[in-house]
C-alpha cells in the first residue's frame, strides 16, 4: 500500500509540473489583504513628467536616475479605494525597460500588498519613438521644412511593430500577477493612450522658441494622424491580452500646449521648455529640453480625475473627453 502511494504522489507532482512552470506561487505577506494598492507603469506620460515636484533621486541628483517621478502625477491624483497609490513609471521606459525594470519592483509589491489595479502606459518609446519625431520636428522648423514628410509614410509601420512588443509586455504584466497568487479577475489591469501635446490651433506668434517652435502642417499630421493611429494600436494591443483600455487621444482638445495664447494657465501640457541653469552642467545638459510637451501639473490632475471616474465603472473602454465646464470627463461605449 506504501508502494502504491508513493506512486500515487509522484504522479501527482508529475502532473502539477506539467500543467504550470509555477504549481507552488510564493508565499504572500500574511497580511496582505488587509493593505491595498494601485500600481502604476511606464513611461514619462505616467511617471509625471512636466509636473514638477518630482521625488528625490528622480531628477538626475543620484546617479543619472532621470525617471521623473513626479508627487503631482495622474496615478497620485487619481481616487481610489485603496491604502496605496505607487508610481513605478520611469521617463523613456520602453517595453524592455518596463519589464526589465518595474516588474520585478511590481512584483514584491503584489506580494506585501493586495493590488486592485495596474495602470499602464507604454509604447511610445518603442518603435513610434514619439518625443524623437517631436524632436525632429522641432529641427524642421529650425531649417524651415517640414517633418511629416520624411516621418509620415513609416508612422504606420512604426506603430505596427510596437503592437507585439506592448502585447508581450501586457502578458509579462499578468504573469507577474499569477505569480503572485492573483486571478486575472481579481485585479484591474487598464492601458492608456496619449494626448496629443499640441494644436495647429495654437496662435501663430507662439510657433516659435518663446512657446512652441513647430510648424502648422507637421502640427495637423500629429493631431489627425499620429496620436490617433498610435491610440489605435494600443487598444488592439489591450484587446489581446483582455485589458480595459483608456483612450486619451482627445484629452488635451483645447487645451494643448500653447493654445492658451496670453493665458497658458489654460494649458494642459508644457511648452518648449528649457532647464537654462542644466545647460551649463555637463550630467544634466543632454535633459534640458526633457520636460517639453508633456502634461503639466494640470494636465495629470484632469487626467487622474478621468482615471477615477473609469475604475469606478466596468466598461471595458472608455475616452478622457474636454466637458463643457473646462474639466476633463469620461466618455464609454454603450
Amino acid at each position: 500500500m506504501r508502494k502504491v502511494l508513493s506512486l500515487v504522489t509522484i504522479g501527482l507532482l508529475t502532473i502539477l509540473l506539467v500543467v504550470s512552470d509555477h504549481p507552488f506561487p510564493p508565499p504572500s505577506d500574511p497580511d496582505r489583504e488587509s493593505r491595498t494598492a494601485v500600481v502604476a507603469l511606464g513611461d514619462s506620460t505616467m511617471s509625471g513628467e512636466g509636473a514638477g515636484a518630482y521625488e528625490p533621486g528622480t531628477d538626475g541628483e543620484d546617479g543619472g536616475n532621470w525617471c521623473h517621478r513626479s508627487r503631482d502625477a495622474e496615478i497620485m491624483k487619481t481616487v481610489v479605494e485603496a491604502d496605496q497609490k505607487i508610481n513605478l513609471a520611469c521617463s523613456g521606459a520602453n517595453s524592455d525597460k518596463l519589464r526589465n525594470e518595474q516588474l520585478p519592483q511590481l512584483r514584491k509589491i503584489a506580494g506585501s500588498n493586495r493590488v486592485v489595479a495596474v495602470v499602464v502606459a507604454i509604447g511610445a518609446n518603442d518603435d513610434p519613438r514619439f518625443s524623437e519625431i517631436l524632436n525632429k520636428c522641432f529641427e524642421a522648423w529650425g531649417k524651415r521644412s517640414d517633418c511629416t514628410s520624411a516621418v509620415a509614410p513609416e508612422w504606420t509601420k512604426r506603430v505596427r511593430r510596437m503592437v507585439p512588443k506592448v502585447e508581450n509586455t501586457l502578458n509579462a504584466i499578468r504573469q507577474t500577477m499569477r505569480d503572485s497568487g492573483y486571478l486575472d479577475s481579481s485585479y484591474q489591469l487598464v492601458v492608456q493612450s496619449y494626448a496629443a501635446p499640441v494644436s495647429p490651433k495654437m496662435p501663430r506668434s507662439l510657433q516659435n522658441l518663446s512657446g512652441c517652435p513647430l510648424r502648422t502642417t507637421d502640427l495637423e499630421w500629429v493631431v489627425e494622424e499620429a496620436v490617433p493611429e498610435l491610440s489605435n494600436g494600443l487598444r488592439a494591443a489591450a484587446d489581446k491580452v483582455n485589458a480595459r483600455f483608456l483612450d486619451l487621444s482627445r484629452a488635451g482638445e483645447g487645451h494643448e500646449a500653447c493654445v492658451g495664447g496670453d493665458k497658458p494657465e489654460t494649458e494642459w501640457f508644457t511648452r518648449l521648455s528649457v532647464d537654462w541653469a542644466g545647460l551649463k552642467d555637463q550630467k544634466r545638459g543632454s535633459h534640458a529640453l526633457q520636460e517639453s510637451f508633456h502634461p503639466n501639473a494640470r494636465g495629470h490632475a484632469q487626467i487622474g480625475r478621468c482615471l477615477t471616474e473609469f475604475l469606478a465603472t466596468d466598461k471595458r473602454d472608455g475616452a478622457c473627453v474636454p466637458k463643457l465646464d473646462g474639466t476633463l470627463g469620461l466618455t464609454t461605449e454603450s
